[in-house]
């Protein structure tokens, strides 16, 4: 288990190390990972992730060295386990830490506002008071879209845009189930706006969906720009009509009809922007991104994983909550089925359509990365025209993954998912998944059909 672990390399949940780090840095590591989601420190392996092992003579010293420097380097207290562990005849030094209920911890050193990691990717990073708030949040299991807002009179604001909502699925709404959907509060015998109700009605500054079709594969050039800034319903059913606009149909026979299709799932879309409405971290002064390339659609939402998730755990479909009364509000408004389905249903639809995507988890932000499964020339007259299914890609028509595959091949005659794994850093189900789609598209060919079997360049593409 663990040495499957170091074989994918660092991540959210482990930190590798070939010898004993400084003292501030293991308490910098222990403290992200008891404010993220829990971690793994790992001693005893390199850079290239073989497995060197530490001096089993001195395992005690360390153990009491780290135990010494977590004790008076860390507040609140933090209690890992520490442990060796004996991998190929080699052993190695795990500090195991696990998410605190004490949070935010930081260096005692520091304080609070100073001294406060999180975890994000395969590093540790300094917190704002931003973050360290929600970290806060997050302690009394409370969310800032349950936080009564007074800067909005309730008198001010526009309810029947949502009571429209809920008018068109048949539904009843009224002021008391406003209530009750924590939308509006009762405080001091006074009713209440909460965060959520204006974020919902738009009236935060960053509640905005920032649109824009880009020339090429860069944003040097863009050749249309829309800024949605009303409510979330509009910005949402408008950034989709955007997509629709700027994105390829194909047709296809289906019976006697004729059935036309984006060439990337509009469900699909339309899931990972309900996703980054409902679960962005609005405390942050950013708005959401989509950008239309060549080659990509990217949509692009401020803040990380909610609550110490791991790309791992949002794959799997593990669901938390960074904004429950919004969340619950779409769900009440039949836009989203069932927490955590959103991925689940992102992953069937492409697999489906043949499309690649991927989810990432950026310093300050989380995107979705659709790859394109047509490519444009550079438009002229807003001219748009698709690559033949039956000929070879060239470069322009490669996503990042299927470059790095070809230049594999190169230099290597074939390929095996493990190979794969290794080269970008992906798990096994992924790396199967990537090579059977570039063997549906003609480049690669599958040879065996056992557990052994590998993929070459396609004979009229080598």
């Amino acid at each position: 288990m663990l040495l499957n672990q170091i074989k994918r390399g660092e991540n959210k949940k482990l930190e590798l190390k070939e010898i004993l780090p400084s003292n501030e840095k293991i308490a910098k590591t222990v403290i992200a990972f008891a404010n993220t989601a829990g971690g793994k420190l790992v001693i005893g392996v390199d850079d290239n992730l073989n497995i060197v092992g530490v001096n089993e003579d001195k395992i005690f010293d360390y153990e009491e060295k780290i135990s010494s420097i977590i004790s008076d380097m860390c507040y609140p207290n933090i209690l890992p386990e520490i442990y060796a562990q004996n991998i190929d005849g080699k052993v190695v030094l795990v500090v195991e830490v696990f998410r605190g209920s004490l949070l935010p911890y930081y260096l005692k050193s520091k304080g609070k506002l100073k001294g406060t990691y999180i975890r994000v990717g395969s590093t540790n990073r300094l917190a704002n008071e931003q973050v360290i708030a929600e970290i806060q949040r997050q302690r009394l299991n409370k969310t800032f879209d349950e936080e009564e807002n007074f800067e909005f009179n309730l008198d001010e604001l526009d309810l029947g845009i949502i009571y429209n909502e809920f008018k068109k699925i048949g539904k009843s709404c009224d002021y008391e189930k406003l209530k009750n959907l924590k939308l509006i509060k009762s405080l001091n015998a006074q009713e209440i706006a909460t965060n959520a109700l204006a974020i919902t009605l738009g009236k935060f500054d960053n509640t905005q969906i920032k649109c824009a079709r880009f020339k090429g594969t860069s944003k040097e050039i863009f050749i249309d720009k829309k800024d949605f800034n009303k409510d979330l319903f509009y910005n949402l059913q408008n950034t989709i009509l955007f997509l629709q606009n700027h994105l390829n149909l194909s047709a296809k026979v289906e019976g006697l009809q004729l059935k036309e299709e984006l060439e990337i799932p509009l469900l699909a879309l339309r899931e990972a922007l309900l996703n980054a409405l409902i679960h962005r971290d609005y405390t942050r002064n950013s708005d959401i991104k989509v950008a239309i390339y060549d080659d990509i659609v990217e949509i692009i939402s401020p803040g990380n994983f909610p609550n110490g998730l791991s790309l791992d755990d949002v794959m799997s479909g593990r669901s938390e909550l960074r904004n429950k009364v919004v969340a619950n509000l779409f769900r009440e408004l039949k836009y989203i089925e069932s927490w955590g389905s959103g991925i689940e249903k992102i992953t069937k639809l492409c697999k489906e359509s043949n499309v690649e995507f991927e989810l990432k988890e950026e310093p300050s932000f989380v995107s979705v990365v659709f790859y394109r499964k047509s490519v444009i020339k550079p438009i002229e007259n807003g001219e748009k025209v698709p690559n033949s299914a039956e000929k070879m890609p060239n470069s322009a028509e490669l996503n990042p993954n299927e470059k790095k595959i070809l230049e594999y091949l190169q230099t290597n005659k074939q390929i095996l998912s493990e190979d794969l794994e290794k080269l970008l850093g992906v798990k096994e189900r992924r790396a199967r998944e990537i090579l059977s789609n570039m063997a549906k598209k003609g480049i690669l060919q599958k040879i065996g059909k056992t557990k052994g079997s590998y993929y070459i360049l396609k004979e009229n593409n080598a």
